[in-house]
């Protein structure tokens, strides 16, 4: 199969994660796959939301938007419309549950880290490319807390990274970009850990069902992007790397069994 860019069926799109984009943010980064290029930035704020007030405990959230020119038409603010769109609420959900799987939020104190992925340029995949660059940023401003002495250790379990995956005429491919993306028959998000666990998986049949077969070779294949995502994370992250699911010191408290909304 010919793909529109001339990568092979398990290659990625050229991938740069460029930290520091952002000179006031706690955690910033500019993630480009292929044209898709998203910034990312990680802030700070005390407080928690009002279920958690009193508990000690921190929260991970996440707000995403598109610039009006990051497709080929512009597309309205949707300030200017008075509401959010439901694929918006969808993707930051996603974005803040998805990280909130990897930060033991217990060790946060009561803080909110908000994880902002403002869509610059959108060719497919905006939205595992914001989980990717949404957790260098959650990493480098939570790092720069360890440094001051803020948090007692990195409270991350583990690398995350999202990749999308699809079938486009009738082949298994990698890293869709919206041509391919635009007339997939099947289309699927997957998001999980550095260690190969998975956090979410997203898959849908756009023309006709398939098999089991065919989600594990998707699995598969997701999996392969997910890995070398990761590579790249740890690369670019360099010393902080390291920090990234150590152990626990004595007297930090760890995540409780309950549940908590996961959709704020």
């Amino acid at each position: 199969m010919l793909r529109p860019d001339g990568r092979g069926a398990a290659d990625l799109r050229p991938v740069r994660l460029e930290r520091g984009f952002i000179k006031h943010a706690e955690g910033s980064v500019k993630v480009e796959c292929g044209d898709t290029v998203v910034v990312c930035t990680a802030s700070v704020e005390g407080g928690v939301p009002s279920f958690l007030r009193g508990t000690g405990q921190g929260w991970v959230t996440a707000e995403y938007g598109m610039l009006p020119r990051s497709t080929h038409v512009r597309s309205p603010r949707e300030a200017s419309r008075g509401r959010q769109g439901g694929r918006t609420l969808e993707i930051q959900r996603l974005i803040g549950r998805s990280l909130r799987a990897v930060v033991n939020l217990a060790a946060l104190g009561e803080r909110t880290l908000w994880l902002d992925c403002d869509v610059l340029q959108a060719d497919g995949g905006t939205r595992t490319a914001a989980v990717t660059g949404a957790f260098v940023a959650l990493v480098d401003a939570l790092g720069a807390m360890r440094r001051r002495r803020e948090l007692p250790y990195l409270p991350v379990s583990d690398f995350l990274a999202a990749v999308s995956v699809g079938v486009v005429d009738r082949e298994t491919v990698l890293d869709l970009e919206y041509a391919e993306d635009s007339r997939a028959e099947v289309d699927m998000n997957l998001v999980a850990t550095g260690g190969g666990r998975f956090v979410e998986i997203q898959g849908t049949a756009e023309r006709r069902p398939f098999d089991a077969v065919m989600l594990q070779r998707l699995i598969e294949l997701g999996t392969i992007g997910i890995g070398r995502l990761v590579a790249l994370q740890r690369e670019v992250l360099g010393e902080s790397a390291a920090w990234i699911g150590e152990a626990v010191p004595p007297g930090v408290l760890l995540p409780q069994g309950g549940r908590l909304p996961s959709d704020q």
